[in-house]
């Protein structure tokens, strides 16, 4: 596990947190769509640059 992909995991984690937090707060819907959709970038991305696929 590299450094950059520690990053994107954490971020995507932090960003999960934020959108439970949107939902609790009744946030638009927009503004959690467009949360999760960074969230399921940045997790896909760090899992996709994990060394283990190789």
């Amino acid at each position: 596990m590299n450094g950059l992909s520690t990053v994107l995991i954490v971020v995507g984690l932090f960003l999960l947190g934020g959108i439970y937090s949107f939902v609790k707060q009744q946030m638009p819907k927009s503004l959690i769509v467009l949360l999760s959709i960074g969230a399921a970038m940045c997790l896909s991305a760090g899992v996709l640059r994990l060394d283990v696929w190789s």
